[in-house]
């Protein structure tokens, strides 16, 4: 952490406000593109752009902003423009549209600044990377402050995408879910996409020099991306990916100091490693989002399965126990007859022990009360079903097994009484064994407690 102890807030505080303005300005605006499945259309745009920013070297002779910006601009509205009339024309997929259109576009403009560059001071290298490490050296004067110009750029396009997204929240949200609802009630979708594509080439010319043409994609995509992977309501989307871009562009600047450290070099581009931190971040929202994380999902199958599991055991002892079986089956003997492996069947029963509902008694698995209460309902879940089945859905009865031992995992209490008042309170199931009552103590076939 030595690269932090020289940390100087006069000039790595005015780096992080750019990354963070800049990565705030593209999440507000990349949720929307997320939600509509046009992420690469921000990507299409912010490499289309380059012919805009070259005619305008070649017509001004200098990096004017304006200039700059206006050429930017028109070129990607133009690029959005474009991309609906080759889809509406030609009636070709939308994806490919925007890559006939950024691709065309993209070398078009990688030649004109090649050519440029001989005329004009521009560095390609900075259009594609950007050169946020330089922002505290260009200033304006803003109210007798002297400000860079790159902070103030990109607090102005925060402030207007943050008031277009509050404006037309409503009408963003109606034409992202459903275009044809939103014209429906009485405005034009269309119109929405192309405003949206309009402020998107706006986001991406104000943030070249500060992450670049083709780093800005990330701020556009990745956090609105992550956000989408850990909520499903979108006002809390939208500000979910506002503190995650933030927090890349924070953590990108401190790792360009840190991390390269480690390997013996000095530093590296922050714009770079504030893309790595976005990507790091959403590898952490694929995993552990709460909904849709892959971790997450695994560990709920896991116990999903393990759940079922305890379930087939203390259903399998009842009905041992009720046929009188004997002697009672000790581990290895239920591992073969429920086909679990040693290591899930060993990791059930120390949780049915725990929760006593079974006892191991000289190497023997017996039921307690308590899990003698619990398979109780699991039996009668299963032989209603089975009833049910056949008597009410006309199901064979040699076919009803699986069927049943498949629902009787899910089925409370308010499900079996329905189930019972379907099949007019049933004592035997079609196979012949008798249907446990409700609660211990009523007339049943159920198993004796050990």
């Amino acid at each position: 952490m030595e690269a932090l102890a020289g940390w100087n807030w006069e000039l790595d505080g005015w780096i992080v406000l750019a990354g963070v303005l800049c990565a705030v300005a593209a999440a507000l605006l990349g949720n929307f593109l997320v939600l509509r499945r046009m992420s690469m259309l921000g990507d299409a745009i912010s490499h289309a752009v380059l012919p805009g920013l070259a005619a305008a070297f070649f017509l001004s002779g200098s990096r004017s902003s304006l200039p700059m910006f206006l050429g930017a601009v028109l070129v990607g509205v133009l690029t959005a423009l474009f991309t609906e009339w080759i889809r509406g024309v030609g009636q070709v997929d939308e994806g490919a549209s925007m890559g006939v259109v950024f691709t065309s576009l993209f070398a078009l403009g990688l030649v004109l600044i090649v050519q440029a560059a001989d005329h004009v001071d521009l560095d390609p290298g900075c259009v594609l990377y950007g050169a946020i490490e330089l922002t505290p050296l260009d200033t304006v004067r803003v109210g007798g402050w002297e400000l860079p110009r790159a902070v103030v750029m990109l607090g102005c396009v925060v402030v207007l995408n943050a008031a277009f997204v509050l404006l037309f929240f409503k009408e963003l949200k109606i034409s992202s879910f459903d275009p044809a609802l939103a014209t429906t009630v009485g405005f034009n979708a269309r119109w929405m996409h192309y405003l949206l594509m309009i402020l998107v080439a706006v986001t991406a010319v104000a943030s070249f020099e500060s992450v670049g043409n083709i780093l800005v994609v990330a701020m556009l995509v990745v956090p609105a991306a992550a956000a989408y992977m850990l909520t499903d309501r979108l006002p809390r989307m939208i500000g979910l990916s506002v503190l995650l871009g933030a927090a890349s562009a924070v953590a990108g600047h401190a790792g360009a100091l840190v991390v390269p450290t480690w390997f013996g070099f000095q530093s590296t581009t922050t714009a770079g490693m504030m893309a790595v931190a976005a990507g790091l971040i959403l590898l952490l929202a694929v995993a552990f989002g709460p909904r849709h994380g892959v971790v997450v999902k695994f560990v709920r199958r896991r116990q999903l399965s393990w759940s079922i599991l305890a379930e087939d055991v203390v259903g399998l002892l009842y009905r041992l126990d009720e046929r009188g079986r004997q002697p009672r089956p000790n581990r290895e003997a239920l591992r073969e007859m429920l086909l679990a492996d040693r290591l899930t069947l060993w990791l059930v029963l120390a949780w049915l022990r725990h929760r006593g509902e079974v006892v191991i008694a000289a190497d023997a698995v017996l039921l307690t009360p308590r899990g003698a209460a619990r398979a109780q309902g699991l039996v009668r879940s299963h032989r209603l079903w089975e009833l049910y089945l056949v008597s009410e859905v006309g199901v064979d009865a040699e076919r009803i097994h699986d069927k049943a031992e498949r629902l009787e995992h899910f089925t409370d209490l308010g499900l079996r009484e329905q189930l019972s008042a379907a099949t007019n309170t049933p004592r035997i199931d079609p196979h012949g064994s008798p249907i446990p009552a409700e609660h211990a103590g009523e007339e049943s076939g159920g198993a004796p407690a050990n």
